[in-house]
């Protein structure tokens, strides 16, 4: 999906404020728990992978007015959410184990 498909699916939901706050630290939860315990299973992210789970973040970040935006979330750390969940992903499928 384009990020444009991501916003207007939260758009077409009509989540409030407070549950798409309460949603996107759910998700940057499971971003952490996918880097560490969570052994880089992508049925741990809320979204099923990260690809989706990424798209759904910037969407729901950018849905939030300038002076509404998290501040206990960036969009340059979503960034780095996705950069390094994409090279784990990488150095995984280039291991055989």
């Amino acid at each position: 999906m384009t990020i444009n498909q991501y916003e207007q699916y939260i758009h077409k939901k009509g989540w409030d404020d407070r549950f798409r706050y309460m949603l996107l630290d759910r998700m940057r939860s499971d971003c952490d728990y996918f880097l560490g315990n969570g052994q880089i299973y992508g049925n741990h992210l809320w979204a099923g992978n990260v690809a989706d789970q990424i798209g759904y973040m910037k969407a729901l970040w950018n849905s939030f007015p300038e002076d509404g935006k998290p501040e206990w979330l960036t969009m340059e750390q979503i960034l780095n959410y996705e950069k390094e969940m994409l090279a784990l992903l990488t150095a995984k499928s280039g291991s055989k184990d």
